[in-house]
């Protein structure tokens, strides 16, 4: 059965997806871009700007799930320039201190020209 996660604490979908999906015991968390939910607002400035907001609206829908940070899994991580690599970790590492694996690319183009977008799969709490 699959159940799907909805926050207004964290952007909702800008398209025809849900912001979470659990299923088989794991959450899969579309990907988050640098919204500001209560806003509808981009987050701006630079890659640590951005990628802390992205950051908060991840720990939104995890809330929501029922697990936490710690419990992921699997990230995927989108830049706009690879040469953000290094201070978008030096946010992401603050968040995810379990060092979940994860795939890292530099992309063409984002939604609405963001800097960067992550998603993630995570383990259910019990």
């Amino acid at each position: 059965m699959l159940k799907k996660v909805a926050t207004d604490k964290a952007p909702a979908a800008i398209g025809p997806y849900s912001q979470g999906i659990i299923a088989n015991g794991f959450l899969f968390a579309s990907g988050q871009i640098p919204i500001i939910p209560a806003t509808g607002a981009i987050a701006e400035g630079d890659i640590t700007v951005q990628a802390k907001q992205v950051m908060e609206n991840i720990g939104e829908i995890l809330k929501e799930a029922g697990t936490d940070y710690e419990h992921v899994v699997k990230t995927t991580c989108f830049l706009a320039d690879m040469a953000d690599f290094g201070a978008f970790n030096g946010v992401y590492e603050k968040y995810f201190t379990g060092k979940p694996a994860r795939s890292c690319v530099a992309v063409k183009q984002l939604p609405k020209n963001v800097l960067c977008e992550v998603e993630i799969i995570a383990c259910m709490t019990e």
